[in-house]
């Protein structure tokens, strides 16, 4: 889909209506990632289509996977055993989702592989994993700077240990990744795999999706805590036929904001109280801040104040850990709390797309907030009446700043969303679902 190079924002007052979710970027490629290894063939329904699953997509496909479109966001995957491809050069993006998974993947199952990615992704950390992987057995090496990306695997040697360590306080993805190749590592070696998680381990939620869909391909995992993960001897991959990818929360974030702050209602289908998606928390945290929230299985719905006739939310200072994503949607909305609000525990965001922390300091100034900010927390202090500025947002090539900053227009000034075609990401027609459900 062809974007401009800007989208200035109508300014809007209220928000009313329904909207269903693309499906979910965390589950998506999960899901791909195991049909692949899965014996069987899985039908994936509900997938999103969007830039970093069609990197998944194109990185197994490439691998000698057979991918088959059957419908609208629905495939066929003939899972195997070894990737036929044993040899590639796979370009993977920015999709830490794809890039963390593959890597210890393939270095699991040994062979001839180059992971590289665009500029960002050769500054988001990998070196906890890798570190992991070669206690494993895997030939894994650097490129470039010592534990980043691009990478090079070679053939898997050397004697595996039972038992590994994995930072937990860099990304979950480290994790995940290790969690989800361990089956290969146990296959290879007969004996169970014990996953030790080094520190305190963040984003916990994204860990339970990792585990519940796991299990949904035949692997359960044995967890003690937060601290230590078993992989029993003899675990292997099991397609369970068909799947339904959920609707993704950390999207939803986004619309139970419009509704939080436009009036509402606003009702968002395809993810609700049965998510085990974590980011479905935030709904919670609009409550704290004023908005009435009502869901059931598969849905949710938001109404709340009308910011645009001079009402305000209720300021907030909260720890954001488990919900870094969602968490975005919230210091966009301290803009409109009644004082300073506080984000606690966010220091995931400097290693995500973009330094987060910095990049929505700088775009929430421009508006005129009063920004301060440290290692892992952010406060804002809304701007004061007359204080709003125009300003033009930039997104850093960052989808979740440009879903993020939609929300100001709702304030008193123009605003200009720069490089809005950065949220083919995750959700390419965004702004179109948007303009659906916000008036003037």
């Amino acid at each position: 889909m062809n974007m401009p190079a800007f989208l200035d924002l109508p300014s809007v007052r209220f928000a009313q209506g329904s909207m269903t979710l693309p499906g979910s970027k965390s589950i998506s490629n999960r899901v791909l990632l195991l049909a692949s290894l899965a014996r069987g063939v899985s039908e994936i329904h509900g997938l999103l289509d969007s830039d970093d699953t069609r990197v998944m997509q194109a990185a197994l496909r490439t691998l000698g996977v057979r991918i088959e479109p059957i419908g609208p966001h629905a495939v066929r995957v003939e899972g195997v055993a070894r990737y036929p491809t044993a040899e590639a050069d796979l370009f993977l993006g920015n999709a830490g989702t794809a890039v963390r998974p593959l890597t210890a993947v393939l270095a699991l199952l040994g062979g001839n592989y180059r992971l590289s990615g665009v500029p960002r992704m050769h500054e988001r950390p990998i070196g906890g994993l890798v570190q992991a992987l070669r206690g494993l057995g895997a030939d894994v090496r650097y490129l470039g700077q010592e534990g980043y990306p691009p990478l090079a695997i070679g053939p898997r040697s050397g004697d595996a240990s039972s038992r590994v360590e994995v930072p937990g306080s860099v990304s979950s993805q480290f994790l995940t990744a290790l969690l989800m190749a361990a089956p290969l590592a146990v296959q290879s070696s007969g004996r169970e795999l014990v996953v030790d998680v080094a520190g305190d381990l963040i984003s916990k939620p994204y860990i339970e999706i990792t585990l519940n869909l796991m299990a949904r391909f035949g692997v359960r995992v044995e967890r003690d805590g937060w601290q230590r993960f078993t992989v029993p001897a003899g675990s292997a991959y099991r397609s369970p036929g068909r799947i339904q990818v959920e609707g993704d929360a950390s999207s939803a974030s986004y619309f139970l904001a419009l509704g939080a702050i436009g009036g509402g209602p606003v009702r968002i289908e395809g993810v609700g109280a049965d998510s085990i998606q974590g980011d479905v928390a935030f709904a919670r945290t609009l409550e704290t801040m004023g908005a009435r929230i009502a869901m059931g299985p598969d849905w949710l719905e938001a109404s709340g104040v009308r910011v645009a006739q001079g009402e305000t939310l209720k300021a907030f200072d909260a720890d954001f850990n488990l919900i870094p994503d969602a968490a975005m949607t919230a210091a966009a909305l301290a803009l409109y709390a009644d004082g300073p609000c506080r984000l606690r525990n966010i220091g995931s965001w400097r290693v995500k797309e973009t330094d987060r922390i910095h990049a929505m300091q700088t775009e929430l100034e421009k508006l005129g907030a009063t920004v301060e900010s440290g290692p892992d927390w952010l406060r804002v202090s809304p701007p004061a009446p007359g204080a709003w500025r125009a300003a033009h947002i930039g997104t850093w090539d960052d989808h979740r700043m440009a879903m993020c900053f939609s929300l100001a227009a709702f304030g008193p000034v123009p605003v200009r969303v720069l490089d809005p075609g950065c949220v083919s990401k995750t959700f390419p027609d965004y702004f179109d679902v948007y303009g659906r459900l916000v008036s003037p």
